[in-house]
């Protein structure tokens, strides 16, 4: 497998990413490079310069997952991803404590103007009286977003015995109250804060967040702090109130486009930027790189990602029990679709005994994908497969009982079609997959892979012996053999295991012997 670096990251994440994969590290890329080498990768790494767009995704053929190292994916069309099947990942708790640390250290900057006086002194000026600045004891430091990095900066806060207030329609008082910090609705933030600064994402609901109105309810004494994203704050909203003198000051360390080296923010002395500093600490980009290329080799075996942003979280606790399980269910639907006579029109999956105690998404999604294994245009995972199941018309039911007779868990699929149905039944004994059931006839056998024939015919002597013959004579060895019947001289079905395929012709031979229903090829 193939990883493609467009972003610079920590030499340690790339030596992980090594590890498992073919590395090319292709930084700077312009969008039309990274659309015309993608299809080459399984997996891409960016930061926030390179942008992941559809056209990007669409072009990604082979691509399984996108890693952001960092915390935001406002760079990466998500939507996109999901529709096609990729997985993506991102590192949100990596940078934390940097972002906290630069957030406190703009405050304390903002406070004792030491940009401006540091540049005053510089250029030949002995201005000391121009910069008293202002303590943060004391003072009421308001919190929007109480995240990762929120409850860091509160912690922070607290320990320079500043007075911290939240708010966040998110988490409960309680959960507030943890950090010693009171939560409040965002209008009385904006009134009482000294000190206000944001830790929340941007999205449709959040952009623009501090505008014209916010701005006429905050004390002209106000200091904002942005290290989150650019967008959230209206800047020309605020460069106007720092000149009408109705905010004291702002540092910026985001910007809604970057990089960039102009702005109107950059005009207001009382205004401090940084380039996207944030998580700019050698801790913070080894920890992120190590983290996001951790999770692209969890995916690329296969496995659910700790912080998988479009896929439900599945805890490695969780994942040890279902794994068996993953086998078993994409096994039974890949058997029930080969038997099937047309397309199906819904599936019933059901999950016995132990397993119906669990959230079973990643064994409906491993379902799903196996129904549609080689007529689906994307790849089918646990990102979308309800999406894709959807698209085609495909209803998906699933049931759960806590009792099962035969085993301590069971995974049964069960497909409706226009012939008819199809029922398939799986378990998990000493760690390996076993179909247990097929129909109304219950059997054991174990999918090793390769070829198998399934053959429905009325129990008489020498069937098995016909069969025999004309599997012998094509030259195929039997490496298994399985029967069930309903009753002596009733239903009766036979599984032959080949070492290869049996021949269309042979088939017809099977098809034609007397009492012989069906005779269909399965690969497994």
């Amino acid at each position: 497998m193939k990883v493609l670096v467009a972003d610079s990251i920590g030499k340690e994440g790339v030596a992980i990413l090594r590890s498992s994969a073919e590395v090319d590290i292709k930084t700077g890329l312009k969008p039309d490079e990274l659309v015309a080498v993608i299809g080459e990768y399984e997996a891409i790494v960016v930061r926030s310069q390179t942008q992941v767009t559809a056209d990007v995704i669409r072009a990604g053929k082979k691509l399984r997952v996108i890693g952001r190292a960092g915390v935001g994916v406002d760079n990466i069309d998500v939507k996109e991803a999901t529709r096609h099947g990729v997985v993506v990942v991102n590192a949100p708790t990596g940078n934390t404590i940097s972002a906290a640390e630069h957030t406190i250290a703009l405050m304390l900057a903002l406070g004792r103007h030491i940009p401006q006086a540091n540049s005053v002194l510089k250029s030949g000026a002995w201005r000391r009286n121009d910069f008293i600045g202002t303590e943060v004891r004391n003072k009421i430091l308001g919190i929007i977003g109480l995240g990762n990095v929120g409850s860091e900066v509160a912690r922070r806060g607290r320990g320079l015995e500043m007075v911290t207030i939240a708010y966040d329609p998110y988490i409960s008082e309680d959960y507030a109250r943890n950090f010693q910090v009171e939560s409040v609705p965002l209008k009385q933030l904006l009134q009482e804060s000294d000190f206000i600064t944001l830790h929340i994402p941007l999205t449709d609901s959040t952009r623009g967040l501090i505008g014209t109105e916010g701005l006429t309810l905050v004390k002209p004494t106000v200091r904002i702090i942005n290290t989150a994203r650019g967008g959230l704050i209206d800047d020309e909203a605020l460069v106007r109130a720092i000149r009408e003198k109705r905010v004291a000051g702002a540092a910026i360390d985001v910007f809604t486009t970057e990089p960039i080296t102009k702005s109107v923010l950059f005009e207001e002395d009382n205004i401090i930027v940084t380039p996207h500093l944030g998580a700019s600490t050698a801790e913070a980009q080894t920890l992120v790189a190590k983290d996001v290329s951790e999770q692209i080799v969890t995916v690329l075996k296969g496995e659910p990602a700790r912080y998988a942003v479009n896929a439900p979280f599945v805890s490695t606790e969780i994942f040890s029990v279902l794994e068996p399980f993953i086998r078993a269910a994409a096994i039974t639907s890949r058997l029930a679709n080969q038997l099937a006579d047309g397309q199906a029109r819904s599936v019933r999956i059901k999950y016995h005994g132990e397993l119906a105690n669990y959230d079973t998404s990643i064994l409906k999604a491993t379902v799903i994908g196996g129904l549609l294994e080689g007529v689906s245009e994307v790849r089918v995972n646990l990102v979308n497969a309800s999406l894709v199941a959807a698209r085609r018309g495909l209803t998906v039911v699933e049931e759960k009982e806590s009792t099962c007779e035969n085993h301590s868990s069971l995974v049964t699929v069960a497909i409706e079609e226009k012939q008819g149905a199809i029922t398939v039944a799986a378990a998990v004994m000493r760690g390996e997959a076993h179909i247990v059931r097929i129909n109304d006839y219950w059997v054991d056998i174990v999918p090793t892979g390769g070829h198998f024939l399934f053959s429905d015919h009325l129990d008489r002597p020498g069937m098995i012996g016909a069969v025999g013959r004309i599997t012998g004579d094509a030259d195929i060895n039997i490496s298994a053999m399985y029967l069930g019947r309903l009753k002596p001289r009733g239903q009766a079905l036979i599984i032959l295991a080949m070492d290869e395929s049996l021949p269309e012709k042979r088939r017809q031979q099977i098809l034609a012997l007397p009492g012989v229903q069906t005779a269909k090829l399965v690969k497994l």
